[in-house]
């Protein structure tokens, strides 16, 4: 959790808030969360189940509402 808390951290030190929220209000985020399983998503983050976090990511990233948001992330942090 720790990782996640440095990285708003430093987002927010750069400004990157309101681009990265952007994101997350993005119809592709919408469509992403609706095709997460939430509840095994938390179960897994909750018990450190890094594996089935993989295969979750590794889902969302196959998709291409999942590689727009990567890149929109990768270039956020480029900036």
């Amino acid at each position: 959790m720790q990782n996640f808390e440095q990285l708003g951290r430093e987002l927010e030190r750069r400004g990157k808030t309101r681009e990265l929220k952007a994101l997350a209000s993005s119809e592709d985020s919408a469509r992403l969360a609706a095709m997460l399983d939430t509840a095994g998503l938390a179960d897994a983050a909750k018990a450190g189940d890094q594996e089935k976090l993989r295969a979750m990511l590794g889902s969302v990233l196959s998709t291409e509402e999942g590689r727009r948001l990567a890149e929109g992330i990768r270039k956020m942090m480029e900036s």
